[in-house]
């Protein structure tokens, strides 16, 4: 049978050519392909596109770091190189001209290239090369909207095994947050979230099922979440009003849970490169980080991992 996303690639390239002639409909179709890992197809895809369209634009550029994106997840780095490469020399030469953040597509395609060249060091066993080049380009990128990206990506190689970073807790809501100093002794699992995620409140009920079972043997479930400047549908509002959102009308539709603290801090999120949410990381009773994930995880397998870390002597 053959591979759902390969037959939706196919369905476009069937297509004349003339309705990939905005840069968005060859964002979406090379996206397609790379996520299918059909290399090929999303090779074709720019070839083709770029005989008629010669200009380098933002939104080719994304598209190009799709390739090396689509690459990298088929272990194929050399290629995912290449194509990284080509959209960061592309992007670099347009940031003469522009900021970053004046439209979408730029940072898409500089953070996705840095990430796969990062990638690359770190394929062809040279983690450090990869931690030091993605530092460099976050402290070059620092305030922008790939600062957080670059930063998941260097705690992605770097922070398993390291002491876990103090979490800020300047508010909250619930109860008083215990610092990451008065946990130690507990396995402590943190959950970093959004109030607009969907995969946030899908990952809910399994930290229920994981406080129910792991709640009473050592297991403390911490949930950082940050402001982001508006609250339902959208709708605008003041640092204040966010708060008040998340202690009133949020936790009447979805009740946050007694046994979860929740720092808010756009701190936090920063300093562990909550790029995604859920992130979720588990720490040692000593205090050191052993999973971070950007992403959702099942029950199995968190409780696997916490099951060790329980039954790990102290």
């Amino acid at each position: 049978m053959q591979h759902p996303y390969r037959l939706a690639v196919a369905s476009i390239i069937a297509l004349p050519l003339l309705l990939l002639g905005q840069g968005a409909d060859l964002v979406r179709a090379v996206s397609k392909a790379a996520w299918a890992k059909d290399i090929p197809t999303a090779e074709r895809l720019i070839a083709d596109y770029r005989q008629q369209h010669p200009e380098v634009t933002p939104q080719l550029l994304e598209a190009i770091s799709w390739v090396g994106r689509g690459a990298s997840f088929a272990g194929q780095w050399d290629v995912a190189e290449r194509y990284a490469r080509q959209a960061y020399d592309g992007s670099k030469a347009l940031l003469a001209k522009r900021s970053l953040d004046a439209e979408k597509s730029l940072p898409l395609a500089m953070g996705a290239s840095i990430e796969v060249l990062g990638g690359a060091y770190n394929a062809r066993g040279d983690r450090a090369g990869a931690v030091e080049f993605l530092t460099a380009e976050r402290d070059r990128f620092k305030g922008t909207s790939i600062e957080m990206r670059l930063q998941k990506n260097i705690n992605l190689l770097s922070l398993e095994g390291k002491p876990v970073p103090e979490i800020a807790m300047p508010q909250w809501v619930g109860a008083k947050p215990k610092s990451i100093t008065e946990l130690k002794g507990q396995v402590v699992l943190t959950y970093f979230w959004a109030h607009w995620c969907g995969d946030c409140k899908r990952e809910m009920p399994i930290l229920h099922q994981l406080q129910a079972k792991y709640g009473n043997s050592g297991l403390t479930i911490v949930g950082p979440t940050q402001l982001y400047g508006y609250v339902s549908r959208g709708e605008d509002a003041t640092p204040e009003q966010e708060m008040a959102y998340l202690r009133g009308e949020y936790q009447k539709q979805y009740p946050i849970p007694a046994w979860m603290s929740v720092p808010v801090s756009n701190q936090n999120f920063m300093r562990y490169g909550v790029s995604t949410t859920p992130t979720l990381m588990l720490v040692d009773r000593q205090g050191i980080v052993r999973l971070y994930h950007p992403g959702n995880l099942t029950f199995e397998e968190l409780s696997q991992k916490i099951e060790a870390l329980l039954a790990a002597r102290t």
